[in-house]
């Protein structure tokens, strides 16, 4: 089976130091933990709800939810997959059902849930732009005042080109780029809210490609406040020819998929 486009962008990496492990629920010490997934696979979510029993955060950060609808779920909210679903709209959102996200959920228990998802409105406004002007006040902090250096901008938006099924034109790149680069500073960002909110530790739930330490949300996080401890936990569903992006990953049974680029209407 061919390899979905979208996967592709966590297999290119720039060069990284990290390990591989076995066991998720074997960490070091850390004060932020960032773990990737690939969001349709329901064995990713499984070890994400194993890490973050290990972890006993005091807080737990979701890309999946927004800060509005994370901020007013109550306990009687997180009973059950039904409710939850319910109060967050989840099945309007567009992610994968809350049957797969619902171990992870259930692990958090009463630590508090923190939202990182950022509108479409502000997606939108970034591409035409940047990333800087959308953040507001705090841009600077997580380093969105500054053009990424010409090799990684280049790697970046060949990545976009590839996750879009190489459907796009290709000027509509760079502001693709600005997009990942908002999306990963809201999650540095409410990251850091929760770690002085509750002191910690946080667990960060997310897709592999904001999981990346060389550019992605425990980068920019570095950059805000470079004495907190992160670690960033990557988990593929292959071997990769090159060392990962990651503090540590794991390799998974991978995830029968169709080819995403079908409805883009192209076929290689």
């Amino acid at each position: 089976m061919r390899t979905p486009a979208f996967l592709l962008v966590c297999l290119v990496a720039l060069p990284a130091h990290g390990a591989q492990i076995d066991d998720i629920t074997d960490l070091p010490d850390g004060q932020v933990f960032v773990l990737g997934e690939y969001h349709d696979s329901a064995i990713q979510h499984l070890n994400q709800a194993r890490a973050i029993r290990a972890i006993s955060p005091a807080a737990v950060v979701f890309e999946q939810l927004t800060p509005d609808v994370a901020a007013k779920l109550t306990a009687e909210d997180r009973v059950s997959p039904e409710q939850l679903e319910k109060v967050t709209g989840w099945a309007d959102s567009g992610w994968p059902s809350m049957d797969i996200y619902w171990p992870v959920f259930e692990a958090v228990g009463q630590a508090a849930i923190y939202g990182a998802w950022v509108q479409r409105e502000d997606l939108r406004a970034s591409v035409g732009q940047g990333a800087a002007a959308v953040f507001g006040p705090e841009a600077a902090r997580f380093g969105l005042d500054q053009s990424l250096p010409e090799d990684q901008q280049e790697i970046r938006e060949a990545e976009q080109m590839e996750a879009h099924c190489n459907a796009m034109p290709a000027e509509m790149m760079g502001g693709m780029v600005e997009s990942q680069r908002l999306r990963d500073a809201a999650l540095a960002q409410a990251a850091l809210t929760a770690l002085e909110d509750t002191g910690g530790p946080v667990a960060v739930i997310t897709g592999n490609g904001h999981a990346r330490n060389d550019w992605g949300m425990p980068y920019l996080l570095g950059l805000a406040a470079p004495d907190v401890r992160v670690i960033s936990v990557g988990q593929l569903e292959q071997a990769p020819d090159d060392q990962p992006p990651y503090d540590l990953w794991l390799v998974t049974a991978p995830t029968e998929r169709d080819d995403p680029c079908t409805t883009f209407g192209t076929q290689e």
